[in-house]
């Protein structure tokens, strides 16, 4: 989907860190200005940050900011959201509403305004993960009834400013939450026991760390780059009888990817269960 540049004036409710991943990425993309902005917070300090570093104008009164603008992005903790959607719900008719907390489907979100009725605010779900933050992030988009495309594709721009973006079916979310959503987590593992392999070997640890999150961020970008299957590149690394291969084994031995995969699926399954 192409990007575009948003002219809709945006409510961000909740100024946590993807709420400034999200501002970042759309203002050095230059996708939109401060202008357009308005953040809340229930905190005076994440309100004096996104001021001081964004430019926007911020605030703790959730109703108003939501009435002024025409896309509202709820980037709230979900055990908050049921007291948000409440406190909005008679100022959301004819909006846009973008959703990014876990375990809130669309159909959860949109029983809160069954009794608008037609006028009900038309519901997009996305699932970021953290790298957002580095604008390497990895989010996927589901669209509720009545999204138009070029609500979509207003969405899709949003989120492509800090990664990728990817458009799935909502009953997947729960996958993606379990892969792209926890994922980094699982990477951050790899990392560490790479690097505290490396220090074992004599490795100084400054110097681990490097060549551990490096090998990591190039074979990914290969895997991205190069659009072949990861047991490809991998088969190219692994000479006959040489010291990958050697390695493989010791993680074949550990089952390697049989943990990896039941890593998945049992984050799936625990959002399945948190899921409103």
């Amino acid at each position: 989907m192409a990007k575009q540049t948003v002219s809709d004036k945006l409510a961000f409710i909740g100024g946590g860190q993807m709420a400034e991943a999200l501002l970042g990425g759309l203002f050095a993309s230059r996708c939109c200005g401060p202008a357009l902005v308005r953040v809340t917070d229930v905190s005076r300090e994440r309100q004096d940050l996104m001021k001081s570093r964004f430019g926007v104008q911020v605030g703790a009164d959730n109703r108003e900011v939501a009435a002024w603008a025409e896309v509202v992005l709820l980037a709230v903790k979900p055990q908050m959201m049921e007291s948000v959607l409440e406190e909005l719900a008679p100022v959301l008719p004819g909006r846009l509403v973008i959703s990014i907390a876990a375990g809130w489907s669309i159909r959860s979100l949109g029983r809160r305004f069954e009794k608008l009725g037609d006028k009900a605010p038309r519901i997009v779900r996305v699932m970021p993960n953290t790298p957002a933050l580095v604008r390497e992030g990895m989010s996927a988009v589901a669209c509720g009834p009545g999204v138009s495309e070029a609500d979509a594709a207003l969405a899709w721009t949003l989120f492509e400013s800090v990664g990728r973006v990817v458009t799935v079916e909502e009953r997947l979310m729960d996958a993606v939450t379990g892969l792209s959503g926890s994922g980094p987590a699982y990477v951050f593992l790899a990392i560490e026991a790479l690097a505290d392999g490396g220090v074992k070997m004599g490795l100084p640890r400054s110097v681990a760390s490097l060549l551990a999150a490096q090998t990591v961020l190039g074979a990914a970008k290969m895997v991205l780059e190069t659009e072949e299957h990861p047991a490809k590149l991998k088969d190219r690394v692994a000479s006959p009888g040489g010291t990958t291969i050697a390695g493989l084994h010791e993680l074949e031995q550990g089952r390697l990817q049989a943990t990896l995969i039941a890593a998945v699926e049992a984050a799936t399954n625990r959002s399945k269960e948190l899921a409103s």
